[in-house]
């Protein structure tokens, strides 16, 4: 294999920056084989799953590529929206909107998206940018808090791309916005949205943060997620005048036997409910468009097993998504992450 990747015939080098949007992906249908290409792909970064691949290898494919494919494609199912998958959706609609917000306040910015797995995969969009001219790029992953299981694997496919790159683009990341304050008061307007439609918290009422879990020892290995994660709960608590009791930051989706960051989002859900809560809200901060772990985990999902347990009403708070308040947010990041490019 040729050390570079060929060059195309010199595009006109073009002053417009572009801005590439990067989210965690998605299988290309809510059917098995679809799920098996996509699993392969996702659970077999090194950054994603740590074990040994000595170990790890026989058991992803030997086991799981044989009998998780099926059981996720039925969840997406129920979720898949017409257009496609809602984290797909959701991204193509955020990228029109940037792309406009931005050209309203007259900056020249091409703004497109790429998935980290699946399509449209991140070299490809790299390599239609570089062809086109631009020779100026920012990468913002939609990660509000920093892992190295999502941000860090978006850093790994860009250098490995600019390392067969012989001629390369100046390239620029964003590396999380946990604590930016658009992005904070976009989530507190929803949540106060949702209030003026089902009522403010009683006393015997409760607001769920739930944000994706990793496994404990990413933390202990020094990951700085967990801590990102507590920032930003704490301080949408803030703005939402929230006390201590009125609230519980928890963590999603284990997976595997391993121990995972606690508390977990469906013990506590049940813990609440076999205590007497009556009522819970839920919302996660750490999506920025909804997708099956929000839409069939949480909002279904945590749903039954919380109204199983005993409690009386469940909502879930959508992610922010289309809202104008996160493409300002989104612009406002791209603004200062552009200086100098503008």
């Amino acid at each position: 294999m040729p050390r570079y990747l060929p060059e195309s015939a010199p595009a006109t080098p073009q002053n417009t920056p572009a801005i590439v949007l990067v989210n965690l992906g998605t299988p290309a249908a809510p059917t098995a084989a679809a799920l098996r290409r996509y699993l392969a792909e996702f659970l077999g970064d090194p950054r994603v799953v740590e074990i040994p691949r000595l170990i790890w290898w026989p058991i992803l494919h030997g086991i799981i590529l044989n009998l998780r494919p099926k059981k996720s494609a039925a969840k997406y199912a129920t979720v898949w929206m017409p257009e496609g998958s809602p984290l797909r959706v959701h991204t193509e609609r955020q990228t029109k909107l940037l792309r406009g917000l931005l050209g309203e306040r007259g900056h020249q910015v091409q703004v497109t998206y790429a998935m980290r797995y699946g399509t449209p995969a991140l070299p490809a969009v790299l390599n239609e940018l570089k062809a086109a001219g631009h020779q100026r790029i920012l990468i913002l992953p939609l990660y509000p808090q920093y892992a190295a299981s999502t941000t860090a694997t978006v850093v790994d496919v860009a250098a490995r791309w600019l390392q067969r790159t012989r001629n390369q683009p100046e390239m620029r990341f964003v590396r999380d916005y946990h604590r930016d304050a658009a992005y904070l008061d976009a989530l507190a307007a929803s949540v106060r949205r949702h209030w003026q439609q089902v009522g403010p918290l009683g006393d015997n009422d409760r607001l769920l943060m739930s944000f994706h879990g990793l496994p404990e020892r990413s933390r202990q290995l020094g990951d700085p997620y967990y801590d990102e994660c507590l920032t930003s709960g704490q301080a949408l608590a803030e703005r939402l005048g929230l006390r201590a009791e009125q609230y519980q930051i928890c963590f999603q989706s284990r997976f595997g036997k391993a121990q995972w960051l606690q508390p977990y989002t469906t013990a506590t859900l049940e813990k609440w409910a076999h205590a007497g809560i009556a009522r819970v809200d839920v919302i996660c901060p750490g999506f920025a468009a909804d997708c099956l772990e929000t839409l069939e985990e949480i909002a279904l999902e945590g749903r039954d097993d919380f109204l199983a347990a005993g409690g009386k009403s469940y909502h879930y708070i959508p992610a922010l998504n289309e809202d104008p308040a996160w493409i300002e947010a989104l612009a406002q990041l791209a603004e200062r992450h552009l200086a100098g490019w503008l």
